[in-house]
């Protein structure tokens, strides 16, 4: 029977004799298209233990999708049978009994942010893409602008609903909070940081700062939500910019968040972006962003500014500043990778501090010499530090919390299947030779710190990119990951829920 709505009281299953299958397997990522046997829609808890149990008495391999914005083939790959999406699962409230914000799994960060702030004035430090799902981005660690001055946002996870599957099969539900005697503790530390698709489906999620009264108003129980930022959007031009030029903004630039990471400082609040394609692309640029309630916020971005440019002598091409408002104006104005049909390759590492001579040298033959097949590839350096590295590195799963910056290196957007050979090996060219000295991979040591698991790269499973003899998990999880895979031994056994990065069960 269908329910109010007139939709059907069971999960709506699609198989690929239905006209609407072929949309519905693309990825945000078009280089990989999933073939399941059926999608099943879920709207509820419920619906998501009976898909589960069902695909498991039937031997078939199960997926789960909130957003689709992987950018590998963890939910397309060729060996998944059942594609359970979480869509329909996407109400974001205030939960009286927990005393904590809920968000189901299926909500984008664009429903989260809005939400938080029309009906409380708060909000989480997470990405400005709005149409990420918050079931993969949570549990991977998630950051974004307001995480130099907010952390991470799983350092406001209080609690997380999951749908595991035990040694017999059966599918239950368990909620997990980070209260120490919870006896699923483990549960919820698994999903502060160890990545989707390993332990279970997590259905929704329930947020409250550590350090909040749970009797105190919601309005009061999350970050407050910024009222105006400050904004400096600059681009430089290519023409004109030498190697000596180049390397002097990039020095600069890390520089600046080297002696910047102190939580307590007014310098927290300020994040960047900066976004360097390749040299045919013409130009690059930076966005800078602070609330602008922060003391001193203008001589704050002029200073850094400053710092940034010192020795560059190479002018803007643009350099706006302006004052917005943080909902309506900043934003919903920033979204990366900007083409929802592209093919795309990333990798990523974390920065402990600024790139040797010999990195820099490289940024520049990749990014300034050499030919790309895409003026899209691409550097993107993101501000990174301040309240994230407060917390100890064991604390939540995330084990990065000594970093200063994120780095993505990426080749995108193209269009066509035959564009993938090159662009795939450019990308893989330039990491490898950034991480030369460490075996072509990021391993954590005086400047880098492993990879992050919400940018995945099975390249890093593979020793022909990763010669470093340290495993990929390693440089994911580091020290954490014996403490997930125990997790992963006790609530998924049989490991219903894998993909080529998931979690391995002990040997």
């Amino acid at each position: 029977m269908p329910d109010s709505t007139g939709a059907p009281a069971a999960p709506t299953t699609i198989t690929a004799d239905d006209p609407r299958y072929p949309n519905l397997v693309e990825s945000y990522n078009h280089r990989f298209v999933g073939r399941p046997e059926a999608i099943r829609f879920a709207r509820s808890t419920a619906e998501v233990v009976s898909v589960v149990e069902s695909a498991v008495a039937a031997g078939r391999r199960i997926a789960v999708r909130s957003g689709g914005h992987c950018f590998e083939d963890f939910t397309s790959s060729p060996e998944v049978r059942v594609l359970l999406d979480l869509s329909p699962m996407n109400a974001v409230g205030f939960d009286e009994r927990m005393r904590a914000f809920s968000v189901e799994a299926g909500a984008t960060l664009g429903d989260v942010y809005r939400a938080l702030y029309t009906f409380w004035g708060v909000t989480v430090p997470g990405g400005t893409c709005f149409g990420v799902g918050a079931g993969g981005h949570f549990s991977a660690g998630g950051y974004g602008h307001l995480s130099r001055r907010d952390g991470l946002i799983v350092d406001h996870l209080c609690a997380v609903e999951v749908v595991v599957v035990d040694a017999s099969g059966r599918a239950r539900t368990v909620v997990a909070t980070r209260d120490a005697d919870d006896p699923h503790r483990g549960l919820w530390w698994a999903h502060t940081g160890g990545g989707g698709g390993s332990f279970g489906v997590v259905t929704r999620y329930w947020l409250r700062t550590p350090d909040r009264d749970p009797d105190g108003a919601p309005s009061s129980l999350l970050p407050a939500a910024p009222t105006r930022m400050r904004r400096r959007v600059v681009m430089w031009p290519w023409d004109g910019m030498t190697k000596r030029s180049f390397t002097a903004l990039l020095r600069n630039y890390c520089g600046w968040y080297e002696d910047h990471t102190r939580p307590d400082s007014p310098a927290a609040n300020l994040w960047n972006n900066l976004i360097v394609p390749h040299r045919s692309a013409q130009t690059f640029g930076m966005t800078a962003v602070l609330d602008d309630d922060t003391p001193g916020s203008a001589a704050l971005l002029d200073e850094q500014f400053d710092r940034i440019t010192d020795g560059v002598g190479v002018a803007p091409v643009t350099d706006e500043l302006d004052v917005v408002p943080w909902w309506s104006s900043w934003m919903p104005s920033y979204d990366w990778p900007s083409d929802p049909h592209g093919r795309y390759k990333n990798k990523a590492g974390y920065l402990r501090r600024g790139f040797t001579e010999r990195q820099l040298d490289v940024l520049h033959r990749f990014l300034g010499e050499q030919d790309c097949p895409t003026p899209a590839g691409c550097l993107v350096l993101t501000g990174f530090g301040g309240r994230v590295n407060t917390v100890p590195s064991g604390a939540t799963a995330t084990a990065q919390r000594d970093s200063i910056l994120k780095a993505s290196y990426s080749t995108g957007v193209w269009r066509s299947a035959e564009q993938d050979a090159a662009n795939i090996a450019w990308v893989r060219a330039f990491y490898r030779e950034m991480y030369a000295d460490t075996g072509g991979v990021p391993v954590p040591g005086g400047t880098a710190d492993g990879s992050y698991i919400g940018y995945p790269d099975v390249d890093l499973a593979d020793p022909a990119w990763n010669t470093s003899g340290v495993p990929w998990h390693d440089l994911y999880f580091k020290d954490n990951y014996p403490r997930l895979q125990a997790v992963k031994l006790r609530y998924d056994p049989r490991d219903v829920f894998r993909h080529a990065l998931s979690v391995r069960l002990p040997a």
